[in-house]
C-alpha cells in the first residue's frame, strides 16, 4: 500500500486525472501513483485517443480504481463532480491536448474529459497541464484559449520547453501544483523571507570552505509557506536540492546572503533556516600550491540574526543546531540564545545524533518561544517538521 507513504499533505482529498490523447499520456501511471503516495484518492477518466496510447487497465492497476473510458447510465461524470457532497476535490487535466484545451474553451464535451470538466466547471478547482508541439502551443488561437480559461478562474501549470516541444513538467512539479491548489490558504497575504542551504568562503580562485547543510529543512519550509498563500521569497545557499517556490535568490557566500536578507526586512515573517559561515577566509590570488601546507585565515562573519533582530519587526525564527548535547541543555542554550537576539522562535536540534540534521530526510526538533514553551517535534520526516514549525509560527502570530 503506497497510500501516504511520502506525506499526508493530499490525504483525503479525491482526485479525477483525466488523461488525454499525447504521448505524454505515458507518464500518468506514475503521476497517479505519486498522487497516491502524498495521500490522494486518484480516479482516472481517459479519452478515446488516450486509450490509444495507453491501456485503461494499466491506470486502473497505478489508482487502484476503475478508469472511466466512457459515459453510461451511471453518469459517471455527474458521480465524479457533480455538485453534492462527497464530489472530488479536483480536477487534473494532465495531459492537455491542444484539441481538449480548445473544447473545453468552447464549452464542448463530446469525450468522457471534456464531460467532467464541463460538468464541475462551476463548483470544482481545475487544473490543467498542456503537452503538445511547440507551435501547436505557441498558435495564437490556443494561447487565446488558454488565456480565456485562465481568466475564468481555472489554473495552468504550463509546459517546458524542450526539444521543439511543450512537455510535461516534472512529476514532482505537478504534484506540487495539485497540492497548491488545494492547500488551506490559512496564510494568504503574509510576506515571509526564508534561508536555506549553506554559503562557501573562497579560499583562492579555484577552492572554497564550506558546510554540511543540504538546505532540505529551510526549503521544505518555505514550500509549506508557499502552500499556505503566503508570499514566499527563499534566499538559497549552496545546495543541490531543487526549490518548487518562485521567488528564489541565490546567495553562495555569507556576504550575498547577509545582504539578501538584510534587504528584506520589513518582511512579516522572517525564518533563519540557512547554515551561514561562520567564519570568512582571508583568500588568496590565484591558485594555491599544493606542495606545501598552508595555514588559514579566518576572520569571524556578523550574525545574521543578530543584526535582523535590531532592524526588522517581523516575527523572526532562528535555528539553532548543537552537538551531543542533554535534551534540557539544548532547550536552555535555544532560549538563551533566542533572548540574546530578541527574535521570537528558535528551533533547536542535535546534529550530533543518528538521522538527524545534515543530509538526511529526517529532523528531530523543539521548538521555543519567548515565554519558553517548548514544542517537541519527535524524529519525522522534514517535510513533516516543516507543517509542525509552520503551524507554530501561525499560532503565535
Amino acid at each position: 500500500m503506497i497510500q501516504g507513504t511520502k506525506s499526508e499533505k493530499l490525504s483525503g482529498k479525491r482526485i479525477v486525472l483525466c488523461v488525454c490523447g499525447s504521448i505524454a499520456a505515458v507518464e500518468c501511471i506514475k503521476l497517479a501513483r505519486e498522487l497516491m503516495r502524498h495521500g490522494a484518492e486518484v480516479f482516472s477518466v481517459m479519452s478515446d485517443a488516450a486509450q490509444k496510447i495507453i491501456h485503461p487497465y494499466a491506470l486502473e492497476f497505478a489508482s487502484g480504481n476503475p478508469v472511466v473510458t466512457e459515459l453510461t447510465g451511471k453518469v459517471e461524470h455527474v458521480d465524479l463532480v457533480g455538485d453534492y457532497p462527497g464530489k472530488a476535490d479536483l480536477v487534473l487535466v494532465c495531459p492537455a491536448t491542444a484539441n481538449t484545451i480548445s473544447k473545453i474553451a468552447s464549452g464542448i464535451d463530446d469525450t468522457p474529459v471534456t464531460s467532467v470538466v464541463s460538468t464541475g466547471i462551476s463548483h470544482v478547482p481545475i487544473l490543467i497541464v498542456p503537452a503538445m508541439h511547440a507551435s501547436m502551443y505557441e498558435n495564437p488561437i490556443i494561447k487565446k484559449n488558454i488565456h480565456f480559461l485562465e481568466e475564468e478562474g481555472i489554473t495552468f501549470l504550463h509546459p517546458k520547453m524542450e526539444e521543439g516541444k511543450a512537455k510535461l513538467p516534472d512529476i514532482i512539479d505537478i504534484v506540487y501544483a495539485v497540492m497548491k491548489e488545494l492547500y488551506e490558504k490559512d496564510l494568504a497575504g503574509k510576506t515571509v523571507l526564508v534561508t536555506a542551504g549553506g554559503t562557501i568562503e573562497e579560499i583562492d580562485d579555484v577552492r572554497f570552505i564550506a558546510n554540511k547543510s543540504s538546505g532540505k529543512m529551510g526549503m521544505y519550509i518555505a514550500e509549506e509557506f508557499d502552500l499556505r498563500g503566503a508570499s514566499v521569497t527563499l534566499v538559497l545557499g549552496r545546495t543541490s536540492e531543487k526549490p518548487m517556490v518562485d521567488t528564489v535568490v541565490r546567495a553562495g557566500s555569507f556576504g550575498k546572503m547577509y545582504e539578501a536578507v538584510m534587504e528584506r526586512a520589513s518582511s512579516d515573517i522572517i525564518v533563519l533556516a540557512a547554515a551561514a559561515s561562520d567564519f570568512s577566509v582571508v583568500k588568496r590570488k590565484g591558485k594555491i600550491t599544493s606542495n606545501n601546507g598552508v595555514t588559514l585565515e579566518l576572520i569571524p562573519n556578523k550574525k545574521i540574526i543578530a543584526d535582523i533582530g535590531k532592524k526588522s519587526d517581523g516575527f523572526i525564527v532562528g535555528f539553532k543546531a548543537e552537538h551531543s548535547l542533554e535534551q534540557d541543555v539544548l532547550i536552555t542554550c535555544a532560549h538563551r540564545k533566542l533572548t540574546e537576539y530578541g527574535i521570537d522562535m528558535m528551533v533547536a536540534n542535535d546534529v550530533g545524533k543518528p538521522d538527524r540534521g545534515f543530509h538526511v530526510d529526517t529532523n528531530e526538533v523543539f521548538i521555543v518561544d519567548k515565554d519558553k514553551n517548548v514544542e517537541h517535534v519527535p524524529l519525522s520526516s522534514k517535510r513533516y517538521v516543516a507543517e509542525r514549525i509552520v503551524d507554530a509560527i501561525r499560532k503565535r502570530i
